[in-house]
């Protein structure tokens, strides 16, 4: 009866969609093709403004078919290109050289990625995670919608041609299955684990002799060098994302607010897609999906809205292998030797030969001997780095989604969170419907306790876990393994009591620091080293943050206008800091000029002006913006941070300090020279607008992009390379993506606002290729259609039926 019900109601749904939109005729006709397809899997997808669909389905499978069909008519190409990549067929259609997009992992090069994916593919990885038993498995509803999204994507392209020139009649655009589905989900999991070292993992190869040990014969890299090297490659400040939540007692009507601003690519695969998910009855829920997944990653329902910030756990460790004298493919574990085990893999090679490596694996995991580029990791005849990501036995994440999308309130994200376990590398955000508030860094991480990492590191790890979170464990001790607790859904993993959580906060806030400050009143502390720091300096984007969020909650009586005004306000807490002081000091060097790095004088009385006059902010139409950006980045490049303020970090103050800029610091007036040089080399004028060199092109046209980088602290953040032979910044490639801002007001309907900065779809044909981001540029933003009085009304609201048969 249930089934039955849902589709009536799903049947009546597109009854009253056609017959609300439609002329009478017509509609006559366009309902009586949109009649279920009893036996087959089928969905109604509604389309409103911006393309924006809101699909209504009968259950999981067909919610995830209209998921998939939907996602292949705007982004067909990116979708096949990394199915490509999952298959480890890079190599075959692209060339073994040539470099991924990074969105499914740091392989470097195809044929890298190809050797760990068709590795993965080979060995049955994500066949055993998708087999095993929920909760440690994928439950039968994420199943479901794997499976449908899998057949949906494949209708989609039975029945349309390619019009996108990115894949148009490419022999690599093919159907896909399950396992293919499943498989994006693993390489989203492992990220920050296996996918941060598949150059490292691919490329380890045992000594060819005991004589190729390193001169000291321990193995050991340059402990001081790998240290500074790690700490860079785990600091998760630029990797984007802000969101803050606040509770009923900062509002104007008692009931929770929240703002989420993820920063992600704009191009390739991992890039958000807006969808609102209908099963009658069942679920209702809104925002934006990763590419290739068949579940609402940020969102909001009736009642509850969340967000997720990249967080600063670590969710990797290294084992450091004790090798077996006669043999360096063997390994000791209390003084048993247990060999490697060998995965070799062929990799097909357009216009070339075919490739054979081979991988090793241990009890712990892949051998791997490099972290990145910058983390060397040498396998001698002595030593050997096992790489332990317990994220590669988790397919989880599509289930929190799902848990999120059901739950009431905040106690019932909390609880998702308990019962799953599934979100690799995030931090989530919420406010819901009732005045609660929530931060919590629930996530997957290795159990490494500080007192494992006490008794258990190596010399390497003792360097490399206070500076970075990264463990390097003794591996040739049974004592010196993970261990479970037993709240925990896997083994290895902290359990949920462990993770730090704020609840009810008048505000809760991160942007990307760790769980320390998301509330400056409330500091978050009691959680081990692999969590992230307490008591550090925080990151200029966090201390902006906290500013203004903090100012906001004084304030009080928010109403979601104030979200609004917060994503697009472009404060730059750098300029507020330092701007004044740069002007006088730039103002007071002897007759105007200053020495560049290239020695020569430079005029930079016009700069002097330039900074004074300068609104502090990175909207589009700032003059000065882009000089203070070139020279705010020149400057600390060159000026250690202990040089750089007057007044350093105190972690008594941790948000207004360090403060008051050292103009007397060597570099300062060199990077104003170098700066002015640069701007007049590039054709650029001083005082230009910020939105005439900060940009993207679509169909031709240019459209400036507000917003500012990492080191400027500005929310709205967007990220660009600096090309001065082609006159300046190149197209915006990272920054403020799905965002939302969502409230309640008593009634049945959340009201919310969102912006996908980068539009719907990535084909240039597509109406919906830019619309969106010509939004975003003029800091405007999209009515949420939540509820079906909204959707019915919507102008253009058009209709499809979808489904498997023909």
């Amino acid at each position: 009866m249930r089934t039955r019900g849902r589709r009536l109601l799903v049947t009546a749904v597109a009854l009253l969609t056609a017959a609300t939109t439609l002329p009478a005729a017509a509609a006559e006709r366009h309902a009586g093709q949109e009649h279920p397809s009893h036996g087959g899997l089928s969905a109604v997808i509604r389309y409103t403004e911006y393309g924006i669909p809101h699909i209504v389905a009968e259950d999981y499978a067909d919610l995830g078919f209209g998921t998939g069909w939907a996602q292949a008519a705007d982004q067909v190409c990116t979708l096949a290109d990394g199915f490509v990549t999952l298959r480890g067929e890079r190599s075959r259609w692209f060339g073994s050289a040539a470099a991924p997009d990074g969105s499914l992992s740091s392989a470097s090069t195809n044929l890298s990625s190809d050797l760990y994916y068709r590795g993965v593919r080979e060995s049955g990885t994500v066949e055993k995670l998708l087999a095993e038993p929920a909760p440690r498995g994928p439950s039968r509803d994420v199943r479901d919608l794997m499976r449908g999204w899998a057949a949906g994507y494949n209708a989609w392209l039975a029945r349309n041609r390619v019009t996108d020139p990115a894949c148009r009649g490419a022999a690599w655009v093919r159907p896909v299955t399950q396992v293919d589905v499943a498989a994006r989900g693993f390489a989203l999991a492992v990220l920050g684990g296996q996918g941060r070292g598949v150059d490292g993992i691919t490329a380890a190869q045992p000594p060819p002799t005991a004589g190729s040990a390193t001169a000291a014969g321990t193995g050991e890299p340059d402990v001081k060098r790998t240290a500074a090297a790690a700490r860079e490659l785990f600091d998760t400040a630029d990797m984007g994302s802000n969101a803050v939540a606040f509770s009923g007692a900062s509002t104007a009507n008692g009931r929770g607010l929240l703002l989420g601003n993820p920063h992600y690519p704009w191009q390739g695969g991992r890039r958000f897609w807006q969808v609102q998910q209908t099963i009658p009855g069942e679920l209702n829920v809104q925002g934006g999906a990763l590419l290739g997944t068949a579940t609402v990653s940020i969102g909001h329902t009736a009642r509850i809205a969340w967000s997720h910030t990249v967080a600063t756990g670590v969710t990797l460790n290294l084992h450091q292998l004790t090798l077996d004298p006669a043999d360096p493919t063997a390994y000791l574990v209390d003084g048993r030797p247990e060999r490697m085990t060998r995965r070799s893999v062929t990799i097909d090679v357009r216009d070339g030969t075919p490739v054979t490596r081979t991988q090793w694996w241990t009890r712990y995991g892949p051998v791997v001997t490099t972290l990145g580029a910058q983390v060397p990791l040498p396998w001698t005849a002595t030593t050997a780095y096992a790489l332990n990501d317990p994220n590669a036995a988790n397919l989880r994440a599509p289930d929190t989604a799902l848990g999120f999308s059901r739950a009431r309130d905040t106690t019932g994200v909390l609880d998702a969170l308990r019962r799953t376990q599934g979100l690799p590398w995030v931090n989530t955000i919420a406010a819901d419907s009732g005045g609660h508030s929530l931060f919590t860094q629930s996530q997957v991480l290795p159990r490494i306790t500080d007192e494992l990492v006490q008794r258990c590191s190596t010399p390497l790890g003792r360097a490399l876990y206070p500076s970075s979170g990264v463990a390097v464990l003794d591996g040739s001790r049974g004592d010196c393994a993970l261990g479970s607790d037993p709240d925990a859904v896997q083994p290895g993993i902290f359990g949920p009591a462990r993770m730090p959580v704020l609840k009810d906060a008048p505000y809760a806030e991160n942007s990307n620091d760790s769980a320390w400050l998301a509330n400056a009143d409330r500091p978050l502390t009691g959680y081990e080293r692999v969590f992230g720091t307490i008591g550090t300096q925080r990151s200029m984007r966090t201390r902006g943050a906290v500013e203004d969020v903090a100012r906001m909650a004084a304030r009080g009586r928010l109403t979601l206008r104030d979200l609004q005004a917060q994503q697009f306000a472009n404060r730059v807490p750098a300029g507020d800091l330092v701007a004044a002081d740069a002007a006088r000091a730039c103002a007071a060097l002897p007759d105007g000029t200053a020495t560049g790095s290239d020695g020569r004088a430079v005029d930079v009385s016009e700069a002097c002006g330039v900074l004074r006059a300068w609104d502090r902010s990175m909207d589009t139409g700032s003059r000065g913006a882009l000089f203070f950006d070139r020279f705010w980045r020149k400057l600390t490049a060159a000026v250690p941070g202990a040089q750089l303020w007057k007044v350093p970090f105190s972690a008594a103050d941790p948000v207004r300090t360090p403060n008051t800029l050292d103009t007397s610091a060597p570099g300062f007036a060199t990077a104003l020279a170098d700066t002015v040089t640069e701007l007049r080399a590039a054709g650029i004028a001083l005082d230009a607008r910020l939105g005439s060199g900060q940009f993207v092109v679509r169909s031709g046209r240019s459209i400036p992009v507000p917003g500012g980088t990492e080191s400027l602290g500005v929310w709205n953040k967007v990220e660009m390379p600096w090309n001065p032979s082609a006159g300046g910044y190149t197209e915006v490639t990272t920054g403020s993506s799905y965002i939302q801002a969502v409230g309640w007001d008593g009634g049945r309907c959340p009201v919310a606002r969102t912006l996908l900065t980068y539009s719907q779809s990535s084909n240039p044909n597509s109406p919906h290729y830019s619309d969106q981001t010509r939004l975003f540029s003029d800091e405007r933003w999209v009515a949420s259609r939540f509820c079906e009085k909204d959707i019915l009304s919507s102008p253009g609201l058009r209709v499809v039926r979808v489904s498997d048969r023909r």
